[in-house]
């Protein structure tokens, strides 16, 4: 009896020890590891905000450009008959897109989402309204259709989609 008296007189003082030391390392160990998860979380943020947000520019710009109105102001040329005009719509509409689709990787897939209907509707508004004119019409003639489907739309396809994304940048910040 006396001996197990004498090695607990021992034992327990260092086993106190141990768990204290133990304790307090492991807390220190683990906030060192919160501490430098959050240093890395605001240095990635840091260089991740900037592309989002330019992102965010990037696609409000792509929606701008090929919004129906701007798109026939930029593209129509004088001389052009319908089907030229129908023609260089659609491929400028193309041409904005595929230059932009790099830019889906920092915007939420919702955003994406909604960016693709509208570029579909426009280019259903434009077909609709080649499909309206004859085969020798002029771009005047075109252009007209097109700005009459737009009126009568009650909500342009462009526009929801740009309140989506102003949402959603009002969100991030």
């Amino acid at each position: 009896m006396e001996l197990t008296l004498e090695l607990l007189k021992y034992t327990l003082p260092a086993l106190i020890v141990f768990l204290t030391a133990y304790v307090m390392i492991r807390g220190f160990l683990k906030s060192d590891e919160q501490r430098r998860k959050n240093e890395l979380d605001k240095s990635n943020q840091e260089t991740v905000l900037p592309l989002r947000l330019q992102a965010y520019e990037r696609m409000a710009l792509l929606l701008e450009r090929i919004s129906p109105e701007s798109l026939v102001m930029r593209v129509n040329q004088p001389g052009m008959n319908a089907r030229q005009l129908h023609g260089e719509l659609l491929a400028s509409i193309r041409a904005e897109y595929e230059h932009n689709l790099s830019q889906q990787v920092y915007i939420s897939t919702e955003a994406w989402e909604k960016i693709k209907i509208a570029r579909s509707n426009v280019i259903n508004l434009i077909n609709a309204a080649k499909d309206q004119v004859k085969e020798d019409a002029t771009s005047i003639t075109l252009s007209q259709k097109i700005f009459e489907q737009v009126l009568q739309l009650n909500s342009p396809p462009i526009q929801e989609s740009l309140y989506f994304l102003k949402e959603e940048i009002r969100e991030l910040y």
